[in-house]
Order: structure tokens, then C-alpha cells, then sequence
């Protein structure tokens, strides 16, 4: 049977248990299954360590009465299944990165916006700004979904074999990227030469020199052993690799009052417990990657002022795709360190 063919058995039964629980809870006050959260992510990413703190959480503020189901793998689907899935109220609950969420929210493109932020806590700063979350939470709102909560893993990090010396030791690298239009805008306008492709097929692509290089965060390298083809870490830090906690608007609006303010209680204290593993994998990952003999760079302050500069027509374009007023909001941090 095929994987895919798993997952719609899955998302059936799923669906089933919603109807069977909507006709039971007219009768009796309690929750008769797991509502499902899913992911696709695996192993102890940050992304399903956020999932898991945010089940665990609603469990101990409803005193069990309600219970999450976190599914990994992308066993329920991959991000854009999921994303359809939720509109439709199928799924309830997914953590994942706002990228492929693009397709269905084009604003959050913005999260892409690269050579923001030197600091990771300037960006999480940012995210606890109140007024600028209330735009994210109206814009998820409109779409026909609820944003709970964003943690990151970091910034995203570029690894290589080629020496680094300075910002053109980057130029012509066949990097692999997400498929996503600002990703590879930026490694161009940097010169380097973005090759699109699937996670999956990094570690071959990189053993066989289909590419010459990557970008991730630091703890993915880890766990994908990346290290085992690469022999640098060149901490580039264009972007954030941001995760998103978010929830089908079907599904908040069938809840309680009293539902929706644990959900979105737990949400938070799950942000903050993420935001501390978050650095905690990434100092691990550091160590880790340089005790398997990878060297880790830096590169100096005029390279990234340099990047910055070169990244300017990708600011460009994305302030276009998400409006000026969001783009300016998310962008405010750059003029007050100026």
C-alpha cells in the first residue's frame, strides 16, 4: 500500500472520530478521542518538541479531559495536504515551517525576508511584539485558520567544502534550497547558483556532487548527517528557520470558550519552552558538528553588510508580495539598530 494511500486512510479515520465525537459530545460534556496535531518533522526536531509541549500542555490545563494526538512524519500528509486538510476542518492542529504556507497565505512571505536580523533573540523579540503578532493572527484569521504561536530553530546555515575567505567564496556554489522564489532570489543576488530539491535527496546530492552546498539549521546537519559530505558550516544566518503552531478556524470556532483559552494558554507556554530548546539543540549541534571535524565560520561584519546590500531587490519583491506595511513592521528592527 502506498504512503499516500496510508495517509487518506488515516485522515478518514480521523475524520470519522470528528463525527462520532460531534454526535457523542451533544450527550456527554468530555472529549472522546485525540484530536490530531500533525507534522513533518521528525526525530527530537524543535518542531515536534514545540508539538509535543503544546499536547502535553493542554492535557495538564483541561486536567486530561483534553487530549492532543501528535503524528510525525508527515504521516497525515505533507505540508500542503495538511494546509488543505485544515481549511476544511479535517485536521486540527499543525506545527510546521511558514514557507510551504505560502501557497495558501501569500503575506508570509515575509518571514523569508532575508539579512533582518544579526541576533536570533532580536527575531523572537520581534515575534512578542503584541501589535505585529495581532497582524499575523488577523492575517491567518482571514485565511481561514488561527496562528497559535512561532518558535524557530535557529537561523538557517549554509555548509560547504570550498575554503571560505570572504562573500565570494560563495559565488557559483550549486546550493540547495527549498522550492521557494525568495530563497533562491537571495542566493542569487549573493551569485551563488540555487538548485531547488527536496530535503530527501540532499545527502545523496551532495555525496554524488549533484550540489556543492546546502542551507539548513544547525541541527538538522545533525540529524542528516550532513556533516558525513561536507566539511564547513558558514554561519551566513540569512533568515530564520521560524516554526508555526497553527489551527483550522473550523475547529477553534466549534470550541468552548473555555477550550479556546487553554489552547491558547498552552500555545505560549509551549513557545516559551521551545524558544529555550531551540538554543540548547543548536549549541549541541555546534559542538557536535565541530567534534566531527567540521570547521564553523563567521563571516566577517562587512561580508554580512555586504549580503545585506546584495539581498536589497529581494526586499524589493517581497515587499510587494506582502504589502509595505507588514514588510515595514517586520523590518523596523534593521532601522533602530541603524
Amino acid at each position: 500500500m502506498s504512503g499516500k494511500r496510508i495517509r487518506q486512510l488515516i485522515a478518514v479515520m480521523i475524520i470519522l472520530g470528528a463525527i462520532i465525537y460531534g454526535a457523542l459530545s451533544s450527550r456527554k460534556n468530555e472529549q472522546t478521542f485525540a484530536w490530531p496535531l500533525a507534522t513533518c518533522s521528525s526525530g527530537e526536531t524543535v518542531t515536534n518538541v514545540f508539538a509535543q509541549t503544546f499536547a502535553d500542555y493542554v492535557g495538564k490545563l483541561s486536567g486530561g479531559k483534553m487530549k492532543i494526538q501528535v503524528y510525525t512524519d508527515s504521516t497525515l500528509g505533507t505540508d500542503l495536504e495538511l494546509m488543505e486538510s485544515m481549511k476544511d476542518g479535517d485536521i486540527p492542529f499543525i506545527a510546521a515551517s511558514p514557507s510551504p504556507q505560502v501557497s495558501y497565505i501569500p503575506q508570509l512571505c515575509v518571514f523569508d525576508t532575508p539579512c533582518v536580523y544579526t541576533e536570533i533573540e532580536t527575531f523572537r523579540e520581534n515575534m512578542r511584539n503584541e501589535e505585529l503578532m495581532n497582524e499575523f493572527r488577523e492575517i491567518y484569521k482571514q485565511a481561514g485558520y488561527r496562528f497559535l504561536g512561532i518558535t524557530d530553530q535557529g537561523f538557517r546555515v549554509m555548509t560547504m567544502s570550498k575554503p571560505y575567505t570572504d562573500l565570494t567564496s560563495i559565488a557559483g556554489q550549486k546550493i540547495r534550497v527549498m522550492e521557494n522564489k525568495y530563497h533562491i532570489q537571495f542566493w542569487k543576488s549573493v551569485k551563488a547558483n540555487p538548485t531547488p530539491m527536496t530535503f530527501s535527496e540532499v545527502y545523496i546530492g551532495l555525496q554524488q556532487g549533484t550540489i556543492d552546498a546546502q542551507e539548513n539549521a544547525l541541527p538538522l546537519i545533525v540529524t542528516a548527517k550532513l556533516y558525513e559530505q561536507q566539511k564547513r558550516v558558514i554561519l551566513t544566518n540569512a533568515v530564520p528557520d521560524p516554526v508555526t503552531l497553527i489551527a483550522s478556524g473550523v475547529f477553534m470556532d466549534s470550541l468552548t470558550k473555555e477550550q479556546a483559552e487553554i489552547i491558547e494558554e498552552a500555545a505560549r507556554l509551549a513557545q516559551e519552552d521551545a524558544n529555550k530548546i531551540s538554543d540548547q539543540k543548536a549549541a549541541q549541534a555546534t559542538e557536535y558538528l565541530e567534534e566531527a571535524g567540521m570547521e564553523i565560520v563567521t563571516p566577517s561584519e562587512e561580508d554580512y553588510s555586504q549580503m545585506r546590500e546584495m539581498c536589497m531587490p529581494v526586499w524589493d519583491t517581497i515587499r510587494e508580495d506582502c504589502g509595505s506595511e507588514l514588510f515595514d513592521e517586520y523590518t523596523a528592527i534593521v532601522k533602530e539598530e541603524q
